[in-house]
């Protein structure tokens, strides 16, 4: 019985293989595939010569002659070291101003158990469902009444209108999921609501922070209605507007410029996301806890 039990596991295993790559190895590799191959196309477009991009010789999958020309014309024929200035501190400034209101908002809502306090991060949390399509408009009359129109202070207050809300529901779940008796043995030691949040909450919450802190700042970095709307002069445009709007001339796309620009203004993004992703998908999951 014990040989044909060894023969039983045997034959298992050898149909295991088969299943595993149907149920898992192939559909995440053509999920991967689906997910880089369009990265992949923007870095083989970025360092394909012009002659290249316009033949339909030779392999479009390939860089036959790689140049960085594209780069060149980038970085020293247009405007995009300033772009990407624009961007670094418009995302950064927009991300501090938004975490430092979601954790009051998320920290009342959820420590202080005043009555109402449900209803008001469902509140918050539905301003987040707002489309920026409907919200651009009432917010470009108010920009423009207060003289901040074609400048980066326009993007850095509009922004944090739909960076608040998701932040502070995702802070909220956070900070839910951390005890109580650990803020409730603080106050009978006499400490203040302040001290409490600064010393115990937020140390314990590093995790939500990052990952609030990386979603507002990809939003941020990526945001382009408002950016569109709100700025007109090349020198203070962001990376998402200006090389859609300063790299395609009517109908000519200068597709060599266009992808180096994406390829370069994603870098930032990838870099934060590789860096802090552990912490992220741990403040993802905090946020869920009940």
């Amino acid at each position: 019985m014990s040989k044909q039990n060894e023969a039983a596991q045997g034959m298992d295993y050898l149909q295991s293989i088969p299943r595993r790559w149907v149920t898992i190895y192939i559909p995440i590799g053509i999920f991967v595939f689906v997910l880089l191959f369009p990265f992949y196309w923007m870095v083989v477009t970025s360092f394909k010569p012009n002659e290249e991009l316009l033949s339909r010789d030779g392999n479009p999958f390939w860089v036959i002659k790689p140049t960085l020309a594209h780069f060149e014309k980038l970085l020293f024929q247009t405007a995009y070291p300033e772009w990407l200035w624009n961007t670094v501190v418009v995302s950064v400034v927009s991300t501090v101003i938004s975490l430092v209101a979601s954790v009051l908002a998320a920290y009342a809502i959820e420590r202080l158990r005043f009555q109402g306090a449900k209803t008001a991060g469902g509140l918050i949390f539905l301003a987040y469902l707002v489309p920026p399509s409907i919200l651009f408009i009432p917010l470009a009359a108010i920009i423009f009444q207060l003289g901040l129109f074609d400048s980066r202070m326009a993007l850095i207050l509009s922004y944090p209108t739909f960076l608040i809300p998701f932040s502070t529901w995702l802070l909220m779940g956070y900070f839910r999921s951390i005890p109580y008796e650990l803020e409730e043995c603080a106050l009978i030691d006499g400490a203040s609501r302040w001290q409490i949040l600064v010393k115990i909450i937020l140390p314990l919450a590093v995790p939500g922070l990052i990952s609030a802190g990386i979603f507002a700042f990809t939003l941020s970095w990526n945001e382009f209605i408002y950016a569109l709307t709100f700025i007109s002069s090349s020198e203070n445009k962001t990376v998402p507007v200006g090389v859609v709007t300063e790299l395609v001339e009517g109908d000519v796309y200068h597709w060599g410029s266009l992808m180096a620009g994406a390829l370069l203004g994603s870098l930032p993004v990838a870099f934060v996301y590789s860096f802090f992703v552990e912490h992220y998908v741990s403040g993802m999951t905090g946020s869920v806890k009940e």
